[in-house]
């Protein structure tokens, strides 16, 4: 039975359940909700996971006489404190998204009703839980959709803390992978398992016919027989000859997978081994999966990559307030992210509701129109738009066609201050950022004029041209 999740969360945690114990404010309704900031790099969506562990971690939130006794070695001696402690049992409203469901940034995916001093002390187990099982959802859903169909085996137990492993396998299960080599995920969870050998087995034997023989005998023709320990193409010969055609499948875990994979093929339907399938492993990850979609390929094991998120960090995930009620007591400002300090749900208050925050600039942006806007001071008043508007305003020539469907009158003069303005996405300001890296990289220094200086080289050659000319003329020579 795993430890009491009571004593998973921060210190500072306590410190703001005992102040709000001191003033009266720990029973104050509030809700919170859990949002991820961003996805990382590259990702367009993600996937949760962990909701199911976190609702069994609530059960067992208890403080027993040990976890207590924890608290006060570690200088947590307030009487209220631990008195209020050792009767907590949590009694608010836990809902959000179901496990598996997609989420994007600012969606809040887990919302928790409850009084403050419950509430405050699930937040870092809230956000450890569902930090690491949604990263190894969303590399795994990526690892399946890879795939194209092909079952896919979680093999990662020994690149990750023993109990990290355990979660990871139920969360690869949860968005489709076929099975894992875990046993605990197997025993806590019904996560279906798989496993054969090593080439530590084949080393252990005489040669390699006396291990399959061995292997076969125990397990049975439908076994997976690993063939790349000494010669691949040899190995699956004498797979064949140990076991027959209906052995039922072949592992290749080191060299060119994709021209090994199309070899072994070739030889097994040789040998009339037209139903023994071709498994790979060997550090996959989703890229090296979608790599392997035209070999013919039928399964996939895939350890590191999937329980280390496929090389990118666990979703920023955070906690702030909803909207919540009309409340009299005052709020903090929204856009902050926060765990404590949602609006309390106060009865009986009259105040109107709060007004709608202001956007940011980013947000302002983003719902307009993601245009090119061509704006000029000479021709722009003319159409009666602002001086600083960012719609649609003028050409950039008088005479042409603006796109608000005028022309511009004729203005004397060249217009010196015909700019382009454009209201950029996202990717385009990386595109922006890109190319102006580039530009700098290759000398080209946007807005600057490049200075011709020469290298030391060339200063050392006209000072030696200097002399040598002082020289000649000290001598008499022209």
């Amino acid at each position: 039975m795993p430890p009491s999740p009571a004593l998973l969360t921060d210190r500072y945690e306590l410190t703001m359940l005992a102040a709000a114990l001191a003033d009266g404010t720990a029973d104050r309704d509030c809700v919170f909700e859990v949002f991820a900031r961003r996805l990382p790099h590259g990702r367009r969506y993600g996937v949760l996971a962990g909701t199911g562990r976190l609702l069994d971690a609530l059960a067992d939130f208890r403080f027993g006489d040990e976890d207590l006794a924890a608290l006060q070695e570690q200088g947590i001696t307030d009487p209220a404190l631990l008195a209020w402690l050792a009767d907590f049992e949590f009694a608010g409203d836990v809902e959000g998204y179901a496990e598996g469901e997609l989420y994007f940034p600012g969606s809040p995916v887990l919302a928790v009703r409850a009084p403050f001093g419950q509430a405050v002390l699930l937040e870092t187990l809230v956000l450890s839980v569902l930090n690491h099982d949604s990263a190894i959802a969303s590399a795994a859903a990526r690892m399946v959709g890879a795939a194209g169909g092909r079952p896919c085996i979680e093999m990662g137990s020994r690149r990750t803390h023993e109990e990290a492993a355990v979660a990871a396998a139920r969360a690869a299960w949860l968005v489709g992978f076929a099975s894992t080599s875990n046993l605990a995920a197997g025993a806590r969870y019904a996560v279906p398992t798989a496993g054969t050998s090593a080439h530590a087995f084949t080393l252990l034997h005489d040669d390699e016919a006396a291990a399959f023989r061995a292997q076969v005998d125990t397990l049975g023709t439908g076994t997976t027989l690993l063939v790349d320990t000494y010669d691949t193409m040899q190995g699956i010969r004498t797979a064949i000859e140990v076991a027959g055609t209906e052995l039922g499948a072949v592992r290749l875990d080191s060299g060119d997978l994709g021209l090994l994979a199309v070899q072994a093929r070739e030889l097994l339907d040789s040998l009339g081994a037209h139903r023994t399938r071709v498994t790979v492993t060997s550090d996959l990850d989703e890229y090296a999966i979608a790599a392997l979609a035209a070999a013919p390929v039928d399964g996939y094991g895939v350890g590191t990559s999937l329980v280390t998120g496929s090389g990118s960090p666990p979703p920023a995930w955070s906690t702030s307030w909803s909207s919540g009620t009309a409340c009299r007591w005052p709020r903090p400002p929204r856009g902050s992210a926060r765990w404590a300090g949602a609006s309390p749900r106060c009865a009986g208050t009259t105040a109107p509701a709060p007004r709608p925050p202001r956007s940011s600039s980013r947000a302002r942006s983003a719902l307009r129109t993601v245009t090119a806007v061509w704006s000029c001071r000479w021709c722009r008043p003319a159409c009666g738009s602002p001086t600083r508007t960012r719609r649609p305003g003028c050409a950039p020539r008088a005479g042409t066609t603006r796109r608000c469907g005028r022309r511009c009158p004729p203005r004397p003069g060249r217009c010196p201050a015909a700019s382009r303005r454009s209201i950029r996405s996202t990717g385009d300001q990386g595109a922006d950022r890109g190319g102006r890296a580039e530009r700098l990289l290759r000398g080209r220094q946007p807005g600057r004029r490049r200075r011709r200086g020469r290298r030391a080289g060339d200063h050392g050659a006209r000072r030696a041209g200097a002399r040598a000319r002082g020289v000649r003329a000290r001598r008499g020579h022209p």
